[in-house]
């Protein structure tokens, strides 16, 4: 697995993993009542969380795309 997420992209993934999850099992919002919303945002915020967690997203390497610049 090599890195290919910057300092950047792994900022944004790791805000939006948790604002998802918040969203998901404390908003209260109608919309995430709903079974595919609630663990569907779950389920993406812990993959926006794994992927800044782990400096890797495998879209990326299949894309061949680096956002980091030491790598």
């Amino acid at each position: 697995m090599t890195t290919n997420v910057g300092k950047l992209d792994r900022t944004l993934r790791a805000a939006l993993g948790v604002v998802l999850l918040f969203l998901a099992f404390f908003s209260g919002l109608a919309l995430f009542d709903a079974v595919l919303f609630k663990y569907g945002a779950a389920l993406i915020g812990l993959i926006m969380l794994a992927t800044a967690t782990l400096k890797m997203c495998p879209l990326y390497s299949l894309l061949g795309l680096k956002t980091c610049k030491d790598c």
